[in-house]
């Protein structure tokens, strides 16, 4: 993919308007297939298919999941709800070392794939990686949903929704 040849002045008109595309707010969560797990804050997620089920979930190219996402291609996405929010961007929002325990402190089960569910989530997706995409300085993933879990939020929760106020940063 090519760099962006975008001016100063470009950036400035453009930033704004793009950080005004809504995004959900998502926990990514992966294993490195030897029993290593962790979890992200994740925004770029969005269905991609009805049949069979996928979603698009864009990870930073610079972050370690990468190479677990190749070695153990099983993850999870898992929906943060407003009640909730505070909490999931306290744990997740700061990111983890690969041997960092992420979920301690927070209440899960396990799914299909055997990954971490968030028992307070609105609902997880799981299933396995069976695509990917360079795409800039993000690699985007596709998820192919085998499996849905209900959270304790799934009836009385509302799903963040959030925009960005600058399009070129987080």
């Amino acid at each position: 993919m090519a760099e962006s040849a975008l001016t100063p002045e470009q950036k400035d008109l453009i930033g704004p308007v793009l950080g005004k595309i809504p995004s959900g707010v998502f926990i990514l969560i992966v294993g490195d297939g030897r029993g290593r797990e962790t979890a992200m804050l994740a925004s770029w997620v969005q269905q991609a298919s009805f049949d069979p089920p996928l979603l698009s979930v864009a990870v930073n190219s610079k972050r370690y999941l990468n190479d677990w996402l190749k070695e153990s291609p099983a993850a999870v996405v898992s929906c943060v709800g407003k009640s909730r929010s505070g909490a999931f961007f306290k744990q997740f929002g700061k990111g983890f070392e690969p041997d960092e325990a992420a979920f301690e402190g927070v209440e899960t089960t396990r799914g299909a794939t055997g990954l971490p569910l968030l028992a307070d989530a609105i609902g997880s997706l799981e299933g396995a990686i069976v695509g990917s995409l360079p795409a800039g300085d993000h690699t985007i993933y596709l998820l192919r949903v085998d499996n849905a879990v209900r959270g304790r939020g799934f009836e009385s929760d509302e799903p963040i929704v959030h925009m960005r106020k600058n399009g070129f940063h987080y």
